[in-house]
């Protein structure tokens, strides 16, 4: 007699080997609209190889076996080496050999800015951590341009589509990383606390020697060639300096590995609390200038933390839509269910407003008009608020639709749902955002007036949306202490208002009025699914958002 209690039926795996890009109508007019459209076959590639079972694979494999700190060598000398598994250093090559790493400004063709977020984020549905030292790396590009010495000695490895993982001296590597040091014990965001010091080797300046002693508590991905940090000089106060994991000639820098954070998500990427021990830095930019310099790196991976966020979601709605179209519950087809339906619709309204506003975001970065302006300042920080706090609900809802599949670390469900809430830390936390955006906005009222103004144009005819543009307007009258505490009701309604305007002039009606008709409805967004399916075509948005 055998043992076989029960056939497996009724059970279904996560959606893999399938094309990440083809599959993605809104992705693909997105990235046309922006100018990108000559990238289309080559992000197609991209979203295949990305799309494959291998990929899947390689990202869990890199997530359950994450790095180790190796802090001495087997005769006590000390390395500070971090190893990965074999799968994070394939996926860090599939990105850099894409030629994402530098992309947006190692080419100059109209569009640019589309194809590399295009790329990016299709990348983020699959790995997210891989993607650290990535957009730290194409963060530092312009700060570094501006240090024709430096420059012309990195430069090069920047550009480099060469993936080169050697721990080398960086005028020995084909291509090189570069991460960040800001946070410390005492100050978390508030980076004017740093103590870290730094004393002039010679004379000091722009572009000399100096010796930092001190600590990071939060120092990104250990293992880059170098890193940016804040340290405090003699005289001048704080500053942002170029500190290489090997000094040029040829000896380890001082730059001491403490531990590797035990982090809830994230878990391929090395992030680590590091001292330095008189580690030699150069310094960037001008002395007391350090938050304004390295800041400016910290706004483009804000952008890759809207586009990282939105990349999740998408990947939580795919997966949600392929297993209810099979899984059958209480006689019926999940996903002809009335609830679930109102769940997936309102997930996919959610994730295409996510991707909508940041890809027209991410164009920004490639102009220089006063439009632009006030899209790059306020908009960048209010997306970043909203985009992330959005991808902690939906990732969590994603889970719940798989029911306990999807609290099981089988598949991607708990790693989106873990991965999800570091975008909304890392680069400033929601009470950042919203403050960077008051900031802004009392710094350069112009910007606030010119961004509005863009939104009312796209509003047209709509009297919901010029009377939420209007009534921001008026909130922005109200008194400097108490506009503070609005801080984040105005960048939610700002965020949403930019994202209804957008849709209302990029996609089909069928989405653009079932996101302005929830997002305005005062019963909305307490929970997922506080939707009426019956009042939406919620068959053409799902099938808009993965074709059967």
């Amino acid at each position: 007699m055998g043992w076989n209690t029960h056939e497996v039926s009724n059970q279904f795996d996560e959606l893999q080997d399938y094309n990440l890009y083809t599959t993605d109508a809104a992705l693909q007019d997105a990235v046309t609209r922006h100018g990108g459209a000559h990238a289309h076959t080559r992000l197609g590639d991209y979203g295949a190889l990305m799309g494959r079972a291998d990929s899947y694979a390689k990202a869990d494999l890199a997530n359950r076996h994450t790095p180790e700190l190796r802090t001495f060598d087997a005769r006590g000398r000390r390395v500070d080496r971090v190893d990965f598994h074999p799968a994070w250093h394939e996926l860090l090559a599939r990105y850099r050999q894409a030629g994402l790493i530098s992309s947006p400004f190692r080419d100059r063709v109209p569009g640019r800015w589309a194809a590399w977020s295009a790329g990016f984020y299709q990348h983020a549905q699959i790995e997210a951590g891989t993607l650290c030292p990535s957009t730290m790396t194409l963060g530092a590009i312009p700060l570094l341009q501006r240090e024709p010495a430096l420059w012309d000695q990195v430069g090069d490895k920047f550009y480099s589509d060469a993936y080169d993982p050697r721990d080398l001296p960086i005028a020995q590597k084909q291509s090189i990383y570069l991460g960040m040091g800001m946070t410390e014990k005492q100050g978390g965001s508030d980076v004017r606390a740093n103590q870290t010091t730094a004393t002039p080797v010679g004379a000091g300046g722009r572009g000399a020697e100096y010796q930092l002693r001190g600590h990071k508590w939060f120092f990104s991905a250990p293992m880059c060639d170098a890193h940016l940090v804040v340290a405090r000089t003699p005289e001048d106060g704080l500053a942002c300096f170029f500190v290489p994991r090997w000094r040029p000639d040829g000896s380890k820098n001082a730059v001491h590995i403490q531990r590797l954070k035990n982090k809830v998500g994230n878990k391929s990427n090395s992030s680590s609390e590091v001292e330095f021990h008189d580690a030699s830095g150069w310094l960037m930019g001008e002395a007391g200038r350090g938050i304004p310099t390295i800041i400016e790196m910290a706004t483009y991976t804000r952008l890759t933390c809207v586009l990282g966020s939105a990349a999740m979601m998408r990947q939580a709605l795919v997966q949600g839509i392929a297993y209810t179209r099979q899984r059958k519950a209480f006689g019926n087809v999940l996903a002809e269910q009335p609830l679930m339906r109102a769940v997936l619709a309102d997930m996919a309204l959610e994730s295409e407003a996510a991707l909508t506003l940041g890809m027209h975001l991410a164009e920004a970065y490639e102009h220089d008009t006063p439009l632009a302006q006030a899209w790059h300042r306020l908009m960048t920080p209010a997306a970043k608020f909203w985009v992330c706090k959005r991808a902690v609900e939906l990732t969590g809802e994603a889970m719940e639709v798989f029911g306990g599949n999807g609290y099981v670390e089988d598949g991607i469900m708990g790693r989106l749902f873990r991965e999800a809430p570091v975008n909304s830390i890392w680069e400033g936390s929601g009470n950042v955002m919203c403050l960077d955006v008051m900031r802004g906005i009392a710094r350069q009222p112009d910007h606030a007036r010119v961004l509005l103004a863009d939104l009312m144009d796209m509003a047209g005819d709509e009297a919901r949306l010029k009377n939420e543009a209007l009534a921001l307007a008026q909130l922005l009258q109200s008194p400097p202490a108490e506009l503070e505490g609005l801080g984040r009701q105005f960048t939610t309604r700002l965020a949403v208002l930019a994202q209804a305007c957008l849709l209302r002039k990029h996609t089909p009606a069928f989405v653009a009025d079932a996101f302005i008709a929830t997002r305005l409805d005062g019963h909305w967004g307490a929970v997922t699914g506080l939707v009426n399916p019956a009042a939406l075509d919620v068959t053409r948005l799902l099938e808009r958002a993965l074709p059967r």
